[in-house]
């Protein structure tokens, strides 16, 4: 925080002359008024952090005054200063808002202390304000990269989940496809941004570390419980929780969980006191929890709790509109990170991107751009600056990169040449997936006969029983 500011509203003229003098040597920016009117002008005009307010003034009531300065200047801190020692009218001031109370007759000492406290506390409102401005700026959903229709579905999905009263959220997808990402934002986006926001992945810690984290534990509790903990549950009431790899957590905990779910209130560990939160849980898997409840790993009764409002994120692969989007974002991001020169991605290079699988979904697509960027002198990205497993190979013969690489398929081969072989399976594969596994339909992709694919799905061992086609 800067150099603090100060006002005093206080009629005795020696003790306003003594707080002014004494705040200047501690380099503060200090304010006088001897009225409420006076003072009132004075936070009009100037951004306060802090006033010292008399009890008894010539135009206004302490209480009155302190109560206005509390509803017009939130962000503002007040002492009240009196020389009525009255605990009912400390006890109304407190409520009222004000960050203390001194009793006058006071020493300069004594003040000080309460002054710099006071101040420490708005330096510190101020950076928790500034991080959570900041947060809330980096997770807002126009932060979000997406262009892809089914993506965009998503989204319109989760700012209205965002906004509503929902307690609990199953965030669904294979791994790298963001969760931990959309997690925020839906925190970060909704009416408990201001409170905290807690993450812990539930096969980072044993069983029993796991139940302290959450629940928190009692002195005693266990060997090395030497003192009580709040857990996460408690840290973020008001807030949201995030429990990121849900389906690892153990049968001992689910049955915990959902009873929270259920009764809202949860004992710590070694604790025989029911503790009431609001928090909202965001849960998080890349597992099948409907398998797995049918195989008995995940009870039954928790995943219906948890699949209150399912959100399932598509992987890469089926968002092909956001891999430019993404690959440019990406390149943006580090280009100012690292300090490059990068001008963007080749159409070559571009390409191979867009032929790519993704296993690892945007969490691979950000770890490979992040290296390329690393080792490239500047310039365009190209094909060079991608790791060998993505030129295994590349073709396109899509429309996608018909502008930027021309009408007539793209081949990309790794410096070590291609298994003729590996591209054939890999076509017959694709062009299968892309029909759904109708061979009719997939022969006609491939320009094949029926009879001709169906050798080469023997020829690979890829033939499995067809879907019936439509007569």
């Amino acid at each position: 925080m800067a150099q603090p500011s100060v006002l005093i509203i206080e009629d005795e003229e020696g003790v306003r002359t003594a707080l002014a003098r004494r705040l200047k040597m501690s380099d503060c920016l200090v304010a006088t008024a001897t009225t409420g009117r006076e003072g009132m002008a004075h936070l009009d005009a100037t951004p306060t952090d802090l006033v010292l307010l008399d009890y008894r003034l010539p135009d206004a009531d302490g209480l009155e005054l302190l109560s206005t300065i509390g509803q017009e200047y939130p962000d503002t801190l007040t002492i009240m200063m009196t020389a009525f020692t009255n605990v009912d009218l400390a006890i109304q001031a407190i409520r009222l808002g004000a960050y203390d109370y001194v009793s006058k007759p006071f020493s300069l000492d004594e003040m000080m202390v309460v002054v710099e406290k006071a101040l420490e506390t708005k330096r510190l409102r101020t950076e928790v304000g500034r991080i959570r401005s900041s947060q809330q700026e980096a997770f807002g959903f126009d932060h979000v990269v997406a262009r892809d229709p089914r993506m965009l579905e998503v989204l319109n999905l989760l700012k209205n989940v965002a906004a509503s009263e929902a307690r609990t959220i199953l965030l669904q997808g294979e791994s790298g496809t963001g969760k931990d990402l959309v997690a925020k934002v839906l925190h970060y986006n909704s009416p408990r941004a201001e409170h905290p926001f807690m993450n812990i992945t539930c096969t980072a810690l044993t069983d029993t570390l796991l139940e302290s984290e959450l629940f928190g534990h009692e002195k005693g509790a266990f060997t090395d419980a030497r003192e009580q903990k709040q857990g996460l549950f408690e840290l973020a009431d008001g807030g949201t929780i995030f429990l990121d790899e849900i389906g690892d957590m153990p049968p001992n905990l689910q049955a915990k969980l959902l009873r929270f779910l259920e009764e809202k209130a949860f004992r710590r560990v070694g604790g025989t006191e029911d503790l009431v939160v609001n928090v909202r849980i965001i849960a998080a898997t890349n597992k099948n929890l409907r398998d797995m409840v049918r195989r008995r790993l995940f009870r039954e009764d928790l995943f219906y709790r948890l699949n209150i409002f399912p959100v399932t994120l598509p992987p890469l692969r089926e968002r092909p509109e956001d891999i430019p989007v993404l690959a440019n974002h990406f390149v943006a991001q580090f280009n100012a990170e690292f300090h490059k020169e990068l001008t963007g991605i080749d159409p070559a290079a571009m390409a191979v991107m867009q032929a790519h699988d993704w296993p690892g979904n945007v969490r691979e697509m950000r770890n490979l751009i992040e290296r390329a960027a690393l080792l490239s002198a500047g310039g365009r990205l190209t094909v060079d600056s991608l790791p060998a497993e993505l030129m295994m190979p590349a073709i396109i013969t899509g429309t996608e990169t018909a502008e930027e690489v021309g009408s007539e398929p793209l081949i990309v081969l790794g410096p070590d040449g291609v298994d003729i072989r590996q591209v054939e399976r890999l076509l017959v594969e694709k062009a299968m997936q892309q029909a759904d596994g109708n061979q009719s339909r997939a022969a006609q992709l491939l320009h094949l006969s029926r009879d001709q694919l169906r050798y080469r799905l023997q020829k690979y061992g890829l033939l499995k029983a067809e879907p019936e086609e439509a007569s």
